[in-house]
């Protein structure tokens, strides 16, 4: 497995992460064992770099995480976040990045990891009553402190992002990104790029959209995220299936698969891009770290870009509800 850099400081992961959000049962039931066993074939298959939150199963991501690593925390790069919170009771949800919450959720998160240290922490989603400069400095003081290696903040704007590194160094921002979601391209890529920032390619598969099994929605479980996504719902769906349809047979006539295809495009896109897919399968997994071994001639990027044009998708990425969070920014 290649690697990429992560953190100005030089730390280097695994160029293929693990996203962690369904062992928090973000699409279906899941259990420890199940997740234990993705995180071994991690390790086996190189993959260094996790990335995680406080929200995902309301903890259960990290608690799971936790129990696998049982205090040894070289096994792996954690990356963590904060800055949602969440009503389980009546399912409601916002945003605070107030220092003291901050810290508070962060200590949360070390005690259900097992660790004393997170190599990055993200802001999850910025709290807009607060200018991105102050939490900076609440970030640089828990940097100081030893707890974070480096500073992240998820699906904020370039504009933003520039703000915040006038203050101090900003290692990552986490952005979606695949070939059905591409608002990066509209200036975050560049601002990362001129600043020196790593970008966190979460839903780099675009939700399963672009792997090697399409998805049914009519097996989609009530608590499943795409269920009311509108790129999942008819019309848009049955529009949007023929794309991915052609993306397959393209992957097959390659002599590979979709999934790692569409993780190797990512990974061309830039040299500071990390995709991040998120699984619970061993299988699966093995099947993205097939990317890294992928290198996609300027042809193939070409034809890669005349099966699945900028913007072929149908439907917004985000329902109503779902887009409260993400900045916008074109």
């Amino acid at each position: 497995m290649k690697k990429r850099r992560l953190l100005t400081s030089g730390v280097m992961v695994s160029e293929i992460g693990l996203g962690c959000m369904s062992f928090g049962g973000f699409y279906g039931a899941t259990d420890e064992t199940e997740s234990h066993e993705t995180l071994g074939a991690a390790l086996d298959l190189g993959i260094d770099f996790l990335d995680t939150a406080n929200v995902y199963g309301l903890g259960i991501s990290e608690t799971v995480i936790g129990s696998f690593l049982r205090g040894d925390a070289s096994k792996f790069r954690i990356a963590t976040k904060a800055g949602i919170w969440r009503d389980k009771e009546h399912g409601n949800r916002g945003f605070n990045n107030k220092p003291d919450y901050l810290r508070s959720e962060l200590e949360g998160s070390l005690r259900r990891l097992g660790v004393e240290h997170v190599d990055l922490f993200y802001i999850h989603r910025r709290d807009r009553e607060l200018e991105i400069e102050n939490v900076m400095e609440t970030l640089l003081g828990l940097k100081a402190e030893g707890k974070i290696g480096g500073i992240g903040f998820s699906e904020i704007a370039p504009a933003s992002l520039r703000r915040a590194v006038a203050v101090g160094p900003v290692d990552v921002v986490q952005s979606e990104y695949s070939l059905w979601s591409r608002q990066p391209d509209l200036g975050m890529l560049q601002a990362c790029q001129d600043l020196g920032v790593t970008l966190v390619a979460y839903s780099p598969l675009a939700r399963g959209m672009v792997s090697s099994v399409t998805p049914n929605p009519t097996t989609f479980l009530d608590k499943d995220f795409r269920k009311n996504n509108p790129r999942f719902l008819e019309p848009n769906f049955g529009f949007n299936r023929p794309y991915a349809k052609a993306f397959q047979a393209y992957a097959q006539d390659n002599g590979t698969t979709a999934t790692a295809l569409a993780l190797a495009w990512c990974l061309a896109r830039g040299e500071n891009i990390i995709p991040i897919p998120g699984t619970r399968s061993p299988a699966h997994l093995s099947e993205c770290a097939l990317a890294s071994e992928l290198t996609l001639t300027s042809d193939m990027m070409t034809e890669i870009e005349q099966i699945l044009p900028a913007g072929w998708a149908h439907g917004d990425r985000y329902s109503q509800a779902q887009w409260n969070g993400p900045e916008g920014y074109c």
